[in-house]
């Protein structure tokens, strides 16, 4: 299914916002990020619209249907509440992960006081169906939802929530009893498709909200679908493991438009791994340098899809930032994470960035199933020889559906109801305490930054004496509840308190 000869790749003009649209849409599409309910994201304020929702929106006009955008980012549920009672439709899609999840179950009881067919896509329910299905959802959409939802407007307008059997990609409740169906296919040309469709909701509050905060104007986009790598921990229910690549032409053309458009200051690709195909990123620089576009980038990648001829480009192009997912230091970590990368070409690649000017951003994981202080021990020593600009740190959690969640779904356990919870709050009984792992990454963190002052030659400052102070304390804290794991009960182990016992043999 594609656009017709002629048609634009830019639907934007042609079909303006709900706020400008008095028309009852055949679907109202909208998500559950609100910056206003998440003090956490307001500390960042690094917003970008979503593009998977942007991108069924700009598909359903093209096949003719009414599409209308609510773009929550910016909204309160009090606003989404009041929206829902003026324009009242009868269809809602609402796309949902597992950061929104809670806002999410708040916004379908507010769909369901006004009666409206209530459908989720996204990365989290399809693992969850029968939960959001008994929590008031009445359609689940598995995978992509473009095809999926054009199938079902006009079906649920002809026979309403009977006869659903026949639509693939779908689960939905039948006699108490969730049915789900075969999976679709996937979209197979992606060139094809229509660009987001970013003029169905206010792109302007995104640019001046980063102006604001940080200075400069940003605007995402994808050149492509999926990764298939086999991370354990990484879910893949949208896109599967497959890779589909848009065509060169037309990213740049989207470039290009998006430039013309809204003149940003940087651009933030957000493909999984940016670089994966080197002959069609090479083709992509050479596209840009052809028509004179250079704009400054940050994307994701892996040391392994890095060359020297990508990494110039990547320079050429204006990339200022690459992040890479190191996850950790131990190589015996991340082969049982299945990452199929190298520590030490970790390294070689950040410093091989390093001196052609893009800075390194590293995503670091600790707690993966089967770590010890001496994997930590190795992260902190990759860390400090790889020395990236910035590293972020994450505590390791099962997202249901993955690889990692199966392995240790007999030892998860929880305090939380499912509606109060997300896999965030899932403990893995026989890992080390929360407590530990905080203690381990203030460790990390203050550990790493004082070897970086110290690498530079600054003179000793209160500075180094603030990071010195809080590794030890770091440290201390590891050792003092070195003997507490996460139990189904409770987050020490049994029969310890805390701290723990001194005994020579637990020294390290």
């Amino acid at each position: 299914m594609g656009l017709s000869p002629g048609f634009p790749k830019n639907l934007n003009y042609f079909f303006p916002m709900i706020n400008k649209t008095p028309a009852a849409p055949d679907i109202l599409l909208t998500h559950g990020y609100f910056i206003a309910e998440d003090a956490h994201e307001q500390q960042i304020m690094k917003p970008y619209p979503p593009l998977g929702l942007l991108y069924i929106s700009s598909h359903l006009k093209a096949q003719g249907f009414h599409a209308a955008v609510y773009d929550s980012t910016f909204q309160t549920l009090p606003d989404f509440a009041q929206m829902l009672r003026q324009r009242r439709p009868s269809l809602v899609g609402i796309y949902c992960n597992l950061m929104t999840k809670q806002n999410v179950l708040q916004m379908i009881q507010m769909c369901r006081q006004i009666n409206a067919t209530i459908i989720l896509g996204g990365p989290e329910p399809v693992s969850y169906a029968a939960a959001y299905l008994a929590h008031g959802a009445d359609i689940i959409v598995s995978g992509e939802g473009e095809l999926t939802l054009a199938e079902l407007i006009p079906h649920l307008a002809q026979h309403g929530l009977t006869q659903l059997e026949s639509i693939q990609g779908i689960a939905f409740r039948r006699d108490d009893q969730v049915v789900v169906t075969p999976p679709r296919p996937q979209i197979k040309d992606l060139t094809a498709q229509p660009w987001p469709d970013r003029e169905a909701i206010d792109l302007q509050l995104y640019l001046d909200t980063w102006k604001t905060h940080h200075g400069h104007s940003s605007v995402s986009l994808i050149t492509s679908r999926g990764c298939p790598y086999t991370c354990t921990w990484c879910s893949h229910t949208v896109f599967g493991h497959t890779h589909r690549r848009r065509a060169v032409a037309d990213v740049a053309d989207e470039v290009a438009w998006i430039i013309d458009r809204y003149h940003p200051d940087q651009l933030w690709y957000a493909d999984d791994v940016l670089t994966i195909h080197p002959r069609w990123f090479l083709a992509y620089h050479q596209e840009l340098k052809q028509r004179g576009i250079r704009l400054p980038f940050e994307c994701i990648s892996r040391a392994d899809r890095l060359n020297e001829p990508v990494m110039d480009a990547l320079a050429d192009m204006g990339c200022y930032r690459l992040w890479i997912g190191s996850e950790s230091g131990s190589q015996r970590i991340l082969d049982g994470m299945q990452r199929k990368a190298d520590v030490l070409d970790v390294q070689q690649k950040t410093h091989m960035l390093q001196a052609r000017g893009i800075e390194v951003g590293m995503f670091i994981m600790l707690g993966y199933e089967g770590e010890t202080i001496a994997d930590l021990e190795a992260t902190v020593a990759h860390l400090k020889a790889a020395s990236p600009n910035v590293f972020l740190t994450t505590v390791a959690y099962p997202i249901k559906g993955t690889a990692y969640y199966r392995e240790v779904e007999d030892r998860l356990t929880t305090d939380l109801p499912w509606a109060e919870r997300t896999d965030r709050d899932l403990r893995v009984a026989g890992r080390h305490s929360a407590r530990f792992y905080s203690f381990a990454t203030r460790w990390m963190v203050n550990e790493v930054n004082l070897h970086k002052l110290r690498q530079q030659g600054e003179k000793k400052t209160l500075r180094h004496a603030r990071l010195l102070a809080n590794a030890r304390y770091g440290r201390l804290g590891m050792w003092l509840t070195r003997h507490q794991r996460e139990t189904q009960h409770g987050n020490h182990a049994s029969g310890r308190g805390w701290p723990p016992t001194h005994r020579a043999a637990d020294a390290w």
